[in-house]
């Protein structure tokens, strides 16, 4: 992983990161938003003290652990990666309940068009302010979009205290038992 300079990173501020989708996705995945050092890489949850490859690894969803540059090759696996909020800051407080708001009308949009069979937000207080849902929980939610399920999971970050890589690999493998039972084999190996 390249290093950057604090002033590297600064200016990866506000920069947009692309989404790895497809249509037809078996999992949607779905951050916050980028962080400077995903938006300094272009590589989703590239902070080395981010959980999510890790766990997506333990839980089963890929075959091996990937490195954030081998991003593109969840696509082979039914998977993809987007976020609720597009422009990379440093924390997620950063962002505004406007920015929220209207991250979630663009994401019900996006997946609308895209129809994964799952769309899984990472972090269940940006699933709150994106989609109003003040009382939502880990785990499935009630509210589809389309045809589409929603399954809210554990933020990787790796300030989240509350899960350990163990008990979110766990919830990640809830939610991949479930996208299975629905239709084929999500991980290849």
């Amino acid at each position: 992983m390249a290093r950057f300079t604090p002033a590297e990173l600064e200016a990866a501020r506000d920069r947009l990161v692309p989404d790895v989708v497809a249509d037809g996705l078996h999992v949607l995945f779905c951050g916050i938003n980028p962080g400077l050092m995903t938006a300094a890489t272009g590589h989703h949850f590239a902070r080395p003290g981010n959980r999510f490859w890790p766990v997506l690894h333990l839980s089963g969803f890929t075959p091996r652990l990937l490195k954030p540059s081998e991003q593109r090759e969840l696509l082979s696996y039914g998977l993809g990666i987007t976020n609720v909020v597009a422009r990379a800051t440093a924390r997620a407080d950063e962002l505004s309940a406007e920015e929220y708001r209207e991250g979630g009308r663009l994401l019900a949009t996006k997946v609308a068009r895209l129809r994964p069979r799952w769309l899984a937000v990472v972090g269940v207080t940006a699933y709150r302010a994106a989609f109003g849902d003040r009382k939502a929980q880990v785990g499935p939610q009630e509210r589809m979009i389309g045809d589409t399920r929603v399954w809210v999971l554990p933020n990787p970050s790796g300030l989240n205290a509350h899960w350990t890589a163990t008990t979110m690999a766990e919830e990640f493998a809830r939610l991949r038992v479930a996208a299975t039972a629905e239709g084929p084999e999500i991980t290849a190996g």
